[in-house]
């Protein structure tokens, strides 16, 4: 009303144009509010006409059905129902009817048509489904040298991140300590005065701004690698990359994306706010990105690879224990990569089935080479990542064989732990092969302590995995004398 008085007072505009303005307007809005009414409610009255014949013969084939005889009733006492309201009372009726009556099978079908439908307009793009799917980058293996020089895995990650600035000049990286000093880590050590402050650089202590930057810049075509310090602190970043980065693609149906890289560390360093491993929070709020958990840097450098040559977003955690453990450097370090949702088997065996992924994966190859020595063989499995997660079912062939299985696990009970034995027992159909209860090894249901007592007596160790896989040999073959 002010800028109406403003507008005529300045003598910008006549009163009668702008009452014209204002009429015209309103008549506007009332067509165009008719207009999507009536396309939204074009399916619904189109599905009515379809089934609404067929419910009101149906009452007359089987008057004696009450099921049957009272749904012409149901369908007319409807006022204004929606589509999905249409499709759930047609389900109802033929859920409880035999199948072999034409109608009910023709309403059947009609069910299960709609469902299909909706299965791609509300389902679809939740990740790329073809262009830009990390999932179609073809897999390259790493080569060495004869002489490949071991070095820690903080240089193998520097000269990967070093390889890829030269090559990449749309590629950024940012976060708390990564320009100046190189990161906490060193991975990137050098790399701020080799190629400049405006693509490598330092940030404040702010995780939510730090991945709206990511996502903001992805959106307009660069590549940044962002990072959180620590894993732990993703919390504090947590609600951009559910709200906006992860479900960006399938909000604009499949019309928008940001291949942002979120580069982090984790799960073991003996304390409190450097050692979380809180996956089964990421599984379950980061559905559209995803979840990369590399045992080493060179992994870890394939995995960057991989995801490079898509344009989808993910996370990386890198094992905060591995930087100073020594790797042979790859030669092709420019181009090697790891295929996403494709578990490594590390040692076959025929006993039973380890499950496990980043740090963890040192823990059990120690278990196993103590099984080894009382005769239990082992087929230890890394799953690499845990969105995807085996799209080939690598893990329930291992069970075939196996028929037992532990999962080893740095989050919570319950956390990331529940998630892979979904994954295996449900989606795989696992269950089928087991002769014995799976096992989970996990952390304590809190955070890890100080020091390396408390990392002991909280985190899985190499003990705690014997023990586990012996006392479910034991139970499964009693007979059976291991050593």
């Amino acid at each position: 009303a002010k800028f109406r008085q403003w507008l005529i007072e300045h003598a910008h505009i006549l009163p009668t144009t702008l009452d014209n303005l204002e009429r015209e307007a309103k008549l506007e809005a009332r067509t165009s509010k008719k207009r999507a009414w009536d396309a939204f409610q074009e399916r619904t009255i189109r599905a009515q006409n379809e089934v609404v014949p067929l419910i009101q013969q149906l009452a007359k084939e089987l008057p004696n059905n009450h099921i049957a005889k009272d749904s012409p009733e149901h369908f007319a006492k409807m006022i204004n129902p929606t589509f999905a309201e249409i499709v759930a009372e047609v389900r109802s009726i033929v859920q409880t009817l035999p199948n072999n009556i034409p109608l009910v099978a023709q309403l059947r079908r009609w069910v299960e048509n709609q469902l299909q439908n909706n299965q791609k307009a509300y389902h679809n793009h939740l990740y790329a489904d073809q262009f830009g799917s990390a999932l179609q980058v073809p897999a390259v293996a790493a080569t060495y040298a004869d002489e490949a020089p071991l070095k820690n895995g903080s240089e193998i990650l520097n000269a990967f991140f070093d390889t890829h600035f030269a090559l990449k000049p749309e590629l950024l990286a940012f976060g708390e300590d990564v320009g100046q000093i190189g990161d906490v880590n060193q991975g990137f050590a050098g790399l701020q005065a080799k190629f400049g402050k405006h693509r490598i650089s330092d940030t404040g202590i702010r995780e939510w701004t730090i991945m709206g930057q990511a996502i903001g810049l992805a959106m307009r075509g660069l590549r940044p690698i962002a990072e959180i310090q620590y894993l732990d602190y993703l919390i504090y970043g947590l609600s951009p990359l559910s709200d906006d980065l992860a479900t960006l693609r399938w909000r604009s149906n499949g019309l928008q994306t940001a291949p942002a890289i979120i580069r982090t560390r984790g799960h073991r360093l003996e304390g409190i706010w450097h050692a979380g491993s809180p996956l089964g929070m990421m599984i379950n709020s980061l559905r559209g990105m995803w979840i990369c958990v590399p045992r080493n840097m060179t992994q870890a450098a394939g995995m960057y690879n991989t995801l490079m040559q898509s344009m989808e977003p993910a996370v990386v955690i890198e094992c905060l224990n591995g930087y100073r453990l020594k790797e042979l450097l790859p030669s092709n370090l420019d181009s090697f990569t790891v295929p996403l949702g494709q578990p490594e088997i590390l040692q076959s065996g025929r006993d039973i089935t380890i499950v496990t992924y980043g740090s963890c994966v040192r823990i059990a190859q120690k278990a196993v080479e103590r099984l080894a020595l009382v005769g239990v063989e082992v087929e230890l499995i890394d799953i690499q990542t845990l969105l995807p997660f085996d799209i080939n079912h690598t893990l329930v062939e291992s069970l075939k064989k196996t028929n037992r299985l532990v999962v080893l696990d740095e989050d919570l009970p319950g956390g990331a732990s529940a998630y892979i034995l979904q994954q295996i027992l449900e989606v795989q159909g696992g269950y089928r092969y087991l002769d014995s209860a799976p096992t989970t090894v996990t952390a304590a249901p809190h955070r890890p302590p100080y020091g390396s007592d408390g990392d002991y007596f909280c985190k899985p160790s190499a003990e705690d995995v014997f023990e586990s896989v012996y006392a479910l040999l034991q139970e499964a073959e009693p007979h059976r004398v291991i050593f």
